[in-house]
């Protein structure tokens, strides 16, 4: 025997089908001693039964309704935590980006990055190391670790020229970052008007950025901001002086 008051979604009771159980789908109840009760057979048929508090001694409640259930999709559910798992990897490793790379980083550019960069916030850092100590290694890195700790979602890779195209592919091959190099055409296609609205990993060329007024009109539009901005040769953003007259880049 149970009560009326027992019959909850996804309980298991006897006494509504002659010879199986069945399971509670909803409840509706009439004032304090009636309800109707909808219920699903071992077969899946759905159906409904009006039931009184003279029908408690018939009904018994085999199994208690869970207050959740484990019936959804198995797939969906390994996808979610597989995904968690992945957004939460820089707990467990605190080099993420140096083994999801394609790099054996120096020890000089793993303290760089771990112990100098990555812990200031915000970040205003000049790295001046000699010729080929992998600077752009460090710089990758960085992003990539910044990105991993879903604290980065939108560069801006300032370099001269000649480099850009060097910078997109060091950073794709090493660290599967596809960053977009800055052209004319792309600025006319963009659909929005503003390519740097639609573009979250950029590179651009110093000498596009600094004589063209229009890429600056852009930059400076309010929904336009960086999570992270490198300069390569830094050097070359300094002012000048001609004549008298100070030049900025």
């Amino acid at each position: 025997m149970s009560k009326l008051e027992e019959l909850t979604p996804n309980a298991a009771v006897r006494g509504i089908l002659p010879d199986a159980l069945a399971t509670v789908v909803s409840v509706q109840w009439f004032g304090s001693e009636a309800l109707e009760l909808t219920y699903k057979s071992p077969s899946g048929k759905v159906a409904n039964e009006l039931l009184y508090r003279h029908d408690e001694p018939r009904v018994e409640v085999v199994e208690q309704g869970r207050p959740w259930s484990f019936d959804g999709e198995g797939d969906l559910f390994r996808l979610v935590s597989e995904a968690d798992r992945i957004r939460l990897a820089h707990l467990f490793d605190p080099v993420l980006a140096v083994h999801t790379s394609v790099i054996e980083p120096l020890p000089h550019q793993i303290t760089a990055v771990y112990d100098v960069m990555l812990p200031r916030q915000p970040l205003r850092f000049l790295l001046a190391d000699d010729p080929g100590a992998g600077k752009t290694i460090m710089a990758g890195l960085l992003m990539k670790e910044l990105i991993a700790r879903g604290d980065l979602h939108r560069c801006l890779v300032v370099c001269p020229g000649s480099l850009a195209e060097q910078w997109q592919d060091e950073l794709y091959r090493r660290f599967h970052l596809p960053f977009e190099i800055l052209t004319n055409d792309k600025l006319e296609a963009a659909r929005t008007g503003n390519w740097f609205l639609e573009t979250n990993l950029v590179i651009a060329r110093l000498d596009k950025l600094s004589r063209n007024e229009d890429v600056q009109e852009k930059l400076k539009a309010p929904d336009c901001r960086w999570d992270l901005i490198v300069c390569d040769e830094a050097h070359k953003m300094s002012a000048s002086i001609f004549g008298g007259e100070v030049k900025y880049t």
